[in-house]
C-alpha cells in the first residue's frame, strides 16, 4: 500500500473535495483521482461518494479511516525517529487530555525531559477517545487521561483526584433548573453521578467536551457549569465567578496510562510516576 495514497486518502476526507485535495498536495487532480482508484481497488471497496456537493465517505471509507491515520502517522514518526540527532536515543510520544495539559502533562513533560537528557519527546493532546485510540494504536507511549478504557498490555498509574464544582457567573443562580446552566463531559464515573444527583432536571441546552472551552463561554456569556476546582480558584477568589455552596462536590480520576512494553525499557519512568503523584497529592492536579 502506498503511502501517497493513504495522504491522499486524508486530504480527501479533510477538505471533502477531489480538487481541493489536489491543492492542498499541489498535484493534478487526475494524479488524486488514480491515487484514490488504486487504493479502492487494493481495499476492493468504494471509499467515497463522488457528488455535486461534494465528496462523502462511505461505511466502508469511514471504517478504514482510523487505519489511514495511523499508517501514516506511523510512518511520520519513524522518520522522525531514525532522523534523531546526535546524542538522542530514543523518542517518547506522550498523550494528554486537553484540559489536564496545564498543569498535569506539563509536569509530565518537564519531569521525562529531566529524567534524561538523551530523549527526544514528542507531544499531543485530544480527548479521552483520542487517547485511547492513540495508546491502542501505538501512536503515544504515555498518556494522562481520566479515561480507563484501553486494551491489554498497559500500566495504570492513579493520581489524586480532580474535584469537580457547581460555578456560576451570577451569585444567585439556582443548583438547580438553571436555563443557562452548562453541561461539561467530565468522564463516565461524572456522568453517572450527575445523572442521579439532577435526575429531574432537563438536559442542559449546551454542553462541552472541554472544561477550558467551557470556562472560556462561561467567562464571556455567563451561565453556571461543573468545571474543576483548580481551573476556577482565581476566577473565584477575585469574584469574577461564584461556587453555588449548596450543590453537591462531584470529582473524576485521573490517570497515567503507560505501553507495558515502552515502560520495560524505561528505567527512569518509575520516579517520573512518583514524582508526579507525589506532586498531585501535594497541590492537586
Amino acid at each position: 500500500m502506498n503511502l501517497s495514497n493513504l495522504q491522499t486518502f486524508l486530504a480527501i476526507v479533510e477538505t471533502s473535495s477531489l480538487i481541493r485535495a489536489s491543492e492542498n498536495l499541489n498535484v493534478t487532480q487526475s494524479t488524486i483521482t488514480a491515487r484514490l482508484k488504486t487504493l479502492e481497488q487494493e481495499l476492493g471497496q468504494t471509499l467515497f461518494l463522488r457528488r455535486k456537493s461534494g465528496t462523502t465517505m462511505t461505511a466502508h471509507g469511514a471504517k478504514f479511516l482510523r487505519y489511514a491515520e495511523v499508517m501514516v502517522e506511523l510512518w511520520r514518526q519513524a522518520k522522525q525517529e531514525s532522523a534523531l540527532p546526535a546524542g538522542v536515543t530514543a523518542l517518547v510520544n506522550i498523550g494528554c487530555h486537553s484540559d489536564l495539559r496545564k498543569g498535569l502533562g506539563q509536569r509530565l513533560l518537564d519531569d521525562i525531559l529531566g529524567a534524561n537528557e538523551n530523549l527526544a519527546v514528542s507531544a499531543w493532546s485530544g480527548s479521552n477517545s483520542d487517547l485511547s485510540h492513540w495508546l491502542n494504536s501505538g501512536l503515544v507511549d504515555i498518556a494522562v487521561t481520566n479515561n480507563t478504557a484501553t486494551e491489554d498490555g498497559f500500566r495504570l498509574h492513579v493520581l489524586a483526584d480532580d474535584p469537580l464544582i457547581l460555578v456560576s457567573s451570577d451569585p444567585a443562580s439556582p443548583m438547580r433548573f438553571d436555563p443557562r446552566y452548562i453541561f461539561v463531559e467530565g468522564g463516565e464515573q461524572f456522568g453517572h453521578d450527575h445523572a442521579a444527583y439532577y435526575a429531574d432536571a432537563d438536559t442542559a441546552r449546551l454542553s462541552f467536551g472541554s472544561a477550558n472551552w467551557a470556562l472560556e463561554h462561561l467567562l464571556e456569556n455567563g451561565g453556571s457549569a461543573y468545571l474543576p476546582e483548580r481551573l476556577v480558584t482565581e476566577y473565584l477568589e477575585i469574584e469574577v465567578l461564584y461556587r453555588i455552596v449548596r450543590a453537591p462536590k462531584f470529582s473524576r480520576k485521573t490517570y497515567v496510562i503507560v505501553n507495558e512494553k515502552s515502560a520495560d525499557a524505561w528505567d527512569w519512568l518509575p520516579d517520573v510516576i512518583k514524582k508526579l503523584q507525589h506532586a498531585t497529592e501535594q497541590k492537586g492536579n
